[in-house]
């Protein structure tokens, strides 16, 4: 699987690298710049980005912006943000398109490496790796609205685990619950939210978040 890598401070960069081709992944370009970025993105057609969103030149959102034009030029390119801190303005714009292949990660979550190659492998194949902080802040943005306000606690806390990309068979797992229970959960919470259920779990994770980003 090819990757194009963007992160400016070295030490991370190269650890990244050495990490992803530990896992077998093939790193066609480290990049430190946004220019450098867009192009290489544009030349390299690689399987999944893995992008810092602050880069040089201007250190703000240089990279989620080369990623999103990026995936404007290649509708579905798999995108993989790393972010310092929760910025729920960079999450919503990520997933303003409605399309999969995209992800969300404080840069934390690095050092798992585990959990971060997991997160690589499941935005390659076109579902999505939210941070667990980050739906945390999405759902407590929205807690009091309606009709999210009218979710369960136990609702709320499967639509966050939906949400990060996990499967109904994960969620049991997490919750210590029955498959059949996750599913009536998931059956409650599209009918409250005025959602279609689907057995599609990216187009699922997809709707909810779609949901919460709305107003």
């Amino acid at each position: 699987m090819r990757v194009v890598l963007a992160e400016d401070l070295f030490l991370l960069r190269d650890g990244l690298v050495r990490m992803l081709e530990a896992y077998d992944f093939e790193v066609v370009a480290a990049v430190e710049s946004g220019p450098e970025l867009s192009k290489a993105l544009a030349e390299l057609d690689p399987d999944v980005a893995v992008v810092d969103v602050r880069l040089p030149p201007s250190f703000s959102d240089e990279g989620l912006q080369c990623a999103l034009a990026a995936r404007r030029a290649r509708p579905g390119l798999p995108v993989l943000v790393l972010s310092q801190h929760v910025e729920q303005l960079y999450a919503r714009e990520l997933l303003a398109d409605g399309s999969g292949g995209i992800g969300y990660l404080l840069k934390d979550r690095v050092f798992d490496a585990d959990q971060f190659i997991d997160a690589v492998r499941r935005v390659a194949a076109g579902g999505t790796a939210m941070d667990p902080q980050v739906i945390s802040q999405l759902l407590d943005r929205r807690a009091q609205d309606r009709p999210l306000g009218r979710l369960t606690p136990r609702e709320l806390e499967v639509m966050e685990l939906m949400a990060e990309g996990r499967s109904n068979t994960a969620i049991a797992a997490r919750l210590v619950v029955t498959e059949r229970a996750v599913a009536k959960h998931t059956s409650n919470i599209f009918g409250k939210l005025g959602l279609p259920p689907s057995d599609d779990d990216n187009r699922r994770v997809l709707a909810v978040l779609a949901y919460l980003d709305r107003g």
